[in-house]
C-alpha cells in the first residue's frame, strides 16, 4: 500500500470514527488531501472535483476542509495574504520550501529539525509544542524562466 492510499485510509477511519457520513464529495475531497504533494488551496481542491460534482460549491469544500482539520488529518497553511494551502500528506508540523513567483510548496526532509527543536526549547526554557518553519525562494523553474 503506497503512502497516499495509507493517508487516505486513516482520513476515511477518522471521519467514520467520528461519525461522519462518507459521502462521494467527501471521498473525493479525501484523496485529493491524501495526495496533497502540491499542498492545494481549496479553489485548487474545488477545481479538481467540480468536474465530477459541477453543483459542489466552495463552501462545501471548505466546510469538508475544515472537518479533516479538526480530525488532525490536515495541515493548514496560511500566507500573509490571506491565503491558505493544505497538506494532507503530512498533517503534522514540518518544514517548507515556497517559491515566491510561482507559489510552489516543498517539503524538505531535515534530519536537524529535532535538534533544532530541542535547541529552541533549551535556549527559550519553553516547552515546544507545535512549530511552524518556512523558507522563502525562487524555485529552480522560475529561475530558469528568468533566462
Amino acid at each position: 500500500m503506497t503512502g497516499h492510499n495509507k493517508r487516505f485510509d486513516v482520513i476515511i477511519q477518522k471521519l467514520r470514527d467520528s461519525g461522519h457520513k462518507i459521502t462521494p464529495q467527501r471521498l473525493a475531497i479525501a484523496k485529493i488531501l491524501s495526495r496533497s504533494d502540491g499542498h492545494p488551496g481549496a479553489e485548487d481542491i474545488h477545481d479538481q472535483i467540480k468536474k465530477d460534482f459541477p453543483t459542489m460549491s466552495l463552501a462545501t469544500v471548505y466546510r469538508n476542509i475544515v472537518l479533516i482539520k479538526s480530525l488532525g488529518e490536515v495541515l493548514e497553511l496560511g500566507f500573509p495574504d490571506g491565503s491558505n494551502r493544505y497538506d494532507g500528506n503530512k498533517p503534522y508540523p514540518h518544514p517548507h520550501v515556497v517559491c515566491i513567483r510561482c507559489r510552489k510548496i516543498v517539503d524538505p526532509d531535515l534530519d536537524s529539525l529535532d535538534e533544532m527543536t530541542k535547541e529552541v526549547a533549551l535556549e527559550t526554557d519553553f516547552k515546544i509544542l507545535n512549530h511552524r518553519l518556512d523558507f522563502f525562494g525562487i524555485c529552480n523553474n522560475c529561475m530558469a524562466e528568468e533566462g
